[in-house]
């Protein structure tokens, strides 16, 4: 496997190194946050293993931009920060596992193995298409006919919450959790804005529409039958 390894700590990071190479994995080493969000969002990993201690940009801020990006390469925590809360913190910042220092290298490669063995599905996605409307998830572009669409970011991020349902519904409460971290109805008229702009630039300008209310219950992407 090519796997990713964020960690700024000299010892640990050539004992890890070492192992994974013995083991027959290509390991990509970086000691800064920024350079591995950089590195996790240009290349293709099977693993992500990240200490959340790590200069530049912290190792949750990194997988939450990276799962931001639409990449779900899957990740390790590697840490010395063991307590119930931050395994939490760490599992709902977009983690896969979390393994606390000091460790068994054996343990870890054991993690790395089950997550490398996880089914297709779960490998990153970096483009969505639906007809000829097409979305580069690491340049953050959308184009329709070959054409830039300019999107503010919430739009961006609504877009892609539909276009991954390519035709199946998503309601307004999804659609509040997904795009603003809603987990309750604030009574106001946020999603219906946003897809009216949204609307605006993905469907007016062009023949066949795309975004379709769904009376009642939400909203569906797809080409009209």
């Amino acid at each position: 496997m090519r796997l990713l390894l964020v960690e700024d700590d000299p010892r640990t990071a050539d004992y890890i190194v070492r192992g994974l190479t013995e083991a027959g994995h290509v390991c990509d080493l970086l000691r800064d946050g920024h350079d591995g969000l950089f590195a996790a969002t240009r290349n293709a990993y099977d693993v992500i293993i990240a200490d959340r201690m790590v200069p530049g940009l912290d190792g949750l801020s990194m997988i939450k931009a990276v799962r931001a990006a639409g990449i779900h390469t899957p990740a390790i925590f590697l840490t010395s920060i063991g307590g119930v809360d931050d395994r939490v913190e760490g599992l709902e910042a977009g983690g896969d596992d979390y393994l606390v220092k000091p460790f068994a290298f054996s343990e870890l490669l054991a993690r790395i193995h089950a997550l490398g063995r996880r089914p297709a599905a779960q490998e990153q996605k970096t483009a969505l298409r639906v007809a000829d409307l097409e979305m580069d998830l690491i340049q953050r572009r959308v184009t329709r006919q070959g054409q830039p669409i300019d999107l503010q970011p919430r739009e961006f991020s609504l877009l892609e919450v539909l276009m991954r349902g390519e035709g199946r519904v998503i309601t307004r409460t999804m659609l509040l959790e997904r795009v603003w971290d809603f987990h309750f109805d604030p009574k106001t008229s946020v999603v219906e804005t946003h897809i009216s702009r949204l609307r605006a630039k993905v469907d007016r300008p062009f023949d066949v529409p795309l975004i379709h209310t769904v009376r009642n219950t939400g909203y569906s992407l797809h080409v009209p039958a």
